[in-house]
């Protein structure tokens, strides 16, 4: 059985919002701690690189503040103003929630409400020390949000939040490695070549796999065993691979539920195939930064297909 589509749309949007908030708070720990800690200042070329993979160098250039860490950290945490920030992210969340408020556990919709709350009556997130609080709050609060999900009947709902949560995480992903591998590279350093190693831990940090990149390469830092862990190896959850089989197996999951199947999942099921065939290292000779926008606009694609199929719009 189908529900109503504007039903599909909240849920949906409520998983990508949470991701959206929960990516930007490490991204913005993660710089925090590359400005701090890296073995040659990071500085300005840091936050801005922050500001460009969240897509909002433009409207930070418009407020006409130096890129330094007070103001991007308030900007990307705090600032009401627009729509990129983690503050204006959990609103829509606890909007969306709030519309589908019976398709929810006490538990979810108290973890949304919690993630809600950090924020409250919060004006600045202040120095260093309270930026990393703050941030690592989000991450903690999201994490109880994806758990609740997780213990939630298996049914349409936590399948559409869980659908918008990997297409959300694909995004945030390739939009990372792409501005961090092509935009920063020191200057004079060829594509492939040996990069900042700060810059790479920072990668790995904000999507949560130094650990998994340890476990699986034994020869130190490579940006290639970089690239090739957040592009092909599936097991990592928030790699290009790991968000493809995510979406495929939910929208496959949602077509036994409803007996739904059009254009996303053809598309879906096509992009899969061609990531099961992709191997880093051609990635590198053959272009990264193409590869990269390829998958982003692929990736756009597909959400709006998704949006067409379920009648979000």
């Amino acid at each position: 059985m189908r529900m109503l589509s504007r039903t599909a749309a909240a849920l949906y949007w409520l998983g990508r919002y949470v991701e959206r908030a929960d990516f930007t708070a490490r991204l913005v720990e993660a710089t925090v701690r590359l400005d701090a800690l890296s073995a040659r200042p990071a500085g300005e070329a840091a936050w801005a690189s922050a500001l460009i993979v969240t897509y909002n160098e433009d409207a930070f250039a418009a407020t006409g503040q130096n890129i330094t860490q007070q103001p991007v950290a308030h900007f990307l945490t705090l600032d009401m103003t627009h729509p990129g920030s983690i503050v204006r992210c959990l609103e829509q969340a606890r909007y969306n929630a709030r519309a589908v408020r019976t398709a929810l556990t006490r538990e979810a919709w108290t973890a949304v409400n919690r993630l809600w709350l950090l924020f409250a009556n919060r004006l600045s997130p202040g120095g260093a020390s309270a930026t990393l609080n703050l941030c690592e709050g989000v991450k903690a609060e999201a994490r109880g949000f994806e758990g609740a999900i997780h213990r939630m009947m298996h049914n349409q709902a936590t399948m559409l939040i869980q659908l918008g949560a990997a297409i959300e995480r694909a995004d945030n992903t390739a939009r990372l490695l792409d501005v961090k591998y092509h935009l920063l590279l020191p200057e004079g350093e060829v594509v492939g070549g040996v990069v900042d190693r700060d810059q790479w831990t920072t990668i790995l940090q904000t999507v949560s796999a130094v650990t998994a990149y340890r476990w699986l390469y034994s020869d130190g830092l490579q940006p290639a065993n970089v690239i090739d862990l957040l592009i092909t190896r599936a097991e990592l959850p928030r790699s290009l691979a790991g968000c493809v089989e995510e979406v495929v197996e939910q929208l496959n999951a949602l077509a036994k539920r409803n007996g739904l199947q059009g254009e996303a999942d053809r598309m879906a099921r096509a992009r899969i195939a061609r990531m099961q065939k992709t191997r880093a290292h051609e990635v590198i000779v053959s272009g990264l930064h193409e590869y990269l926008q390829a998958f982003i606009r692929e990736n756009a694609m597909l959400d709006a297909a998704i949006a067409r199929q379920f009648r979000f719009i």
